[in-house]
């Protein structure tokens, strides 16, 4: 079971350390608020009011026991700096941090910060993605300018095989997966009446004369300005 400490119980802290908890690891929450303590104290394993910025109160909790931690300090950004530091000291494997801007992920970086994430910035650049093509159902960060999506097949590609369509090609994206809907079944009801029933499949390893047919949604991979440049009609 892996050791997870959240330090910062904003609305971004506690979300993070509930699911954490939920998907089964072993959560330590941290906020100098004891009311943000109490909050998600029946949700984790240990919740400790303490100031991230004192080396002995962070120790004494064992933090550097734990396999990640998450610094998501929210407004503070001097305390948030100094707990980085302090966990690098004490030796945390990997040390995650939530910056406001991308001039303070840079700093973060700069301190010793293994991963940086901007939960609010990558929001907006995801829904301005899907608003600005229709076909995106889903959006997934997976690196620093990747992501993978969803995106509905459009016409011009339908009943064309992968080989000649040259997604790397052409678009410099990798198809991961094809979701494809199932024909219709029909069941019959408790009242005696049928009803269709649709399913769909995935093609997860799809093959170069595979086509693409009307209603697949393709799972592809590459970077935001190759998906930017995916046909929208």
């Amino acid at each position: 079971m892996r050791r997870i400490a959240v330090i910062g119980l904003g609305r971004f802290g506690i979300a993070l350390a509930r699911n954490l908890a939920r998907l089964g690891a072993q959560v330590i929450a941290v906020d100098r608020n004891m009311q943000l303590v109490n909050e998600v104290k029946d949700d984790v394993d240990l919740a400790v009011r303490l100031d991230s910025t004192d080396r002995d109160a962070l120790d004494a909790q064992d933090i550097d026991k734990v396999d990640v931690c998450i610094v998501s300090i929210g407004e503070n950004f001097e305390a948030s700096l100094l707990t980085t530091v302090i966990l690098r000291k004490l030796g945390v494997p990997r040390i995650i941090c939530r910056a406001q801007t991308s001039f303070h992920a840079e700093i973060f970086r700069q301190i010793g910060a293994d991963e940086v994430i901007q939960p609010e910035t990558s929001a907006g650049e995801q829904m301005a993605r899907r608003l600005a093509n229709p076909r995106l159902t889903d959006v997934i960060d997976i690196a620093e300018g990747y992501s993978m999506v969803e995106t509905e097949a459009p016409a011009s590609w339908w009943g064309i095989g992968l080989k000649d369509l040259g997604l790397r090609t052409k678009f410099d994206v990798n198809l991961v997966a094809i979701k494809r809907q199932k024909a219709a079944t029909s069941v019959e009801e408790s009242d005696g009446e049928t009803a269709p029933v649709t399913s769909s499949e995935i093609i997860s390893v799809p093959r170069p004369d595979d086509l693409i047919q009307e209603g697949d949604v393709l799972m592809l991979v590459g970077s935001h300005d190759a998906i930017d440049k995916l046909p929208r009609e």
